[in-house]
């Protein structure tokens, strides 16, 4: 199982399309948005944190990781290799939950909570992925894309939210700081996703065809820890 992460707005469902249509063999697992987006619950959790984080943070975060954790132990016992998924508990959790929390959206006592479901939920249960796949973009394009969208959930985004959350990202899976020891030495392959995929056949494809290797040389046990595809300027 492998694992794509980006920041909001990068284009990760559309990207998860393209690699269906490009690469049939790999199997897509698309994030369950459903159960934060739409009325699951009766409302979207996702908008009312974007319009009151310090109320929905831990309410967003815990529902995120839960529904995470399930999809992760059903797909670690899938013995096909070519999976990818949208998003993980990991980014749920050294990204989104983190980064609630050194905004104050979680009290101290709401992330001490946090935190023990993490470690019972998580530790020793999830294995470990065998690559995550990080479509970097700057905050700023990601900003672009998100107003682009126009999404209503959305609405209330800010650019300093997207730079902590590529700024999260990159301490993740660039500088891969605080993780769980048995992420340290999983290969991260970084895309660089500033340019135009979509509309570009060209340059998906040139994605297309880093993804393929990045599979293929990771099931021959030869993956280096961090492929950089190009660098973020």
């Amino acid at each position: 199982m492998y694992l794509l992460e980006a920041n909001i707005g990068a284009g990760k469902t559309t990207f998860l399309r393209l690699i269906q249509e490009r690469l049939p063999e790999i199997a897509v697992i698309f994030e369950p948005v459903h159960n934060w987006q739409g009325q699951v619950y009766g409302q979207s959790i996702l908008s009312s944190f974007y319009q009151d984080p310090h109320r929905w943070a831990y309410t967003m975060e815990t529902l995120a990781m839960a529904c995470r954790v399930q999809e992760h132990l059903v797909e670690q016992e899938n013995p096909n290799p070519f999976r990818l998924m949208e998003r993980s508990i990991y980014s749920g959790h050294y990204v989104f939950a983190t980064n609630g929390y050194h905004n104050g959206f979680l009290s101290e006592l709401e992330w001490q909570i946090y935190l023990e479901w993490f470690k019972f939920l998580v530790t020793g249960r999830c294995k470990a992925p065998q690559g995550f796949i990080y479509m970097r973009t700057t905050p700023e394009i990601a900003f672009e894309r998100i107003k682009k969208r126009d999404r209503e959930a959305e609405k209330t985004i800010s650019i300093e939210y997207i730079r902590q959350i590529h700024e999260c990202h990159e301490n993740f899976l660039i500088k891969k700081q605080g993780l769980l020891a048995e992420l340290i030495d999983v290969p991260v392959l970084v895309l660089d996703c500033n340019e135009e995929f979509e509309t570009n056949p060209q340059q998906f494809d040139a994605h297309a065809r880093e993804i393929s290797a990045f599979l293929q040389l990771g099931q021959s046990g030869q993956s280096p820890k961090t492929h950089a595809s190009l660098h973020l300027k």
